[in-house]
């Protein structure tokens, strides 16, 4: 099969494509034969050397594909050979076929094409997981989505506004502000001429928001806390501005605050499995429906992964990358 292997660690350019032999499906896990797969962050860190594959991980990047099942282990899945699925893998996912656990795959939305559906999942997942199970965001919370214009950050304002959400959204741009509104941000935050803090204070009449999904940290942590409800929640999922904060321990004590984190590539088969159960049971409906949809800003073919990795790394984006893949 045909690939895209990170030839050593280094910029886009490192991207080679090559041939090998189809991975083997073991217990629980089946072969896909991929249609398109999706571009993310991770990928991008991994190519540059600092976000080494788990050890029982394909060396291979691609965290999210979409195509067929031809193979493996359905299971009691309810899924069967032949059936369309996007799937959560652990690597692997820029390659002709690919190999995902069963728990981790769920039946392409009914309406969506194969690129649509490989935008899916590592955003899905990282939302549901972060904003919904870690951050406990319930009904008449609101939500902080810093990087709106990101693939996270679409996804996260259209499921938490489907789910009945008030949010608000920070981008680096008026025009990547307008657009987390027009997906459903209350208001769009420009980071770079406003003070983000500020103007979610004011929209809450100083109350602040509940949850706060966060890819900065570094400096903005202390901002983040200051801008939160009592009893609010404070999600890192990445450490874009660094890993090191100065943080107001007395506010935290006071105002009952939580800062938490966490990464979801690391975590187990059945950890991720319950997350796809509860994404098919409450947001799969909500895709079907049209009140959730995909945003793809660009579309490159598999040999083109250099490239689609110089567009992630400009930041010019709003949503998701998508390599097609042929056979």
């Amino acid at each position: 099969m045909k690939v895209i292997e990170i030839s050593q660690p280094g910029g886009p350019e490192v991207l080679r494509p090559g041939e090998r032999p189809l991975p083997r499906p073991g217990a629980d896990e089946v072969l896909i034969r991929v249609s398109a797969a999706g571009i993310n962050r991770p990928d991008v860190l991994q190519r540059a050397g600092r976000y080494p594959p788990p050890p029982d991980a394909s060396d291979l990047p691609g965290l999210e594909v979409a195509g067929e099942i031809v193979g493996g282990d359905v299971g009691a899945s309810g899924l069967a050979v032949g059936d369309r699925v996007c799937a959560l893998v652990n690597g692997g996912g820029y390659a002709q076929f690919c190999v995902a656990p069963i728990g981790q795959c769920l039946p392409i939305p009914t309406g969506l094409s194969a690129a649509e559906a490989a935008s899916l999942p590592e955003t899905c997942f990282t939302v549901w997981s972060n904003v919904f199970d870690r951050g406990q965001l319930a009904p008449g919370e609101t939500l902080l989505v810093q990087g709106g214009s990101s693939g996270i950050g679409v996804t996260a304002i259209q499921m938490a506004r489907a789910l009945g959400h008030r949010v608000f959204a920070t981008a680096g741009s008026a025009d990547k502000a307008r657009a987390c509104e027009a997906l459903g941000a209350e208001r769009g935050i420009d980071y770079r001429s406003e003070d983000f803090a500020a103007v979610v204070k004011e929209l809450t009449g100083g109350r602040g928001v509940d949850v706060i999904l966060d890819m900065v940290a570094g400096p903005y942590v202390p901002r983040e806390l200051g801008c939160l409800a009592d009893d609010g929640r404070l999600v890192l999922i990445a450490l874009l501005g660094g890993a090191r904060a100065e943080i107001p321990l007395g506010e935290v004590l006071v105002r009952r605050l939580h800062l938490t984190g966490s990464t979801l590539r690391p975590r187990n088969t059945a950890f991720k499995a319950e997350i796809a159960r509860k994404l098919r049971e409450r947001i799969w409906p909500l895709i079907e429906s049209g009140a959730i949809r995909p945003v793809i800003y660009r579309q490159f073919a598999l040999d083109d992964a250099s490239e689609a990795h110089r567009l992630m790394e400009s930041s010019t984006h709003v949503g998701k990358i998508v390599l097609n893949v042929e056979h």
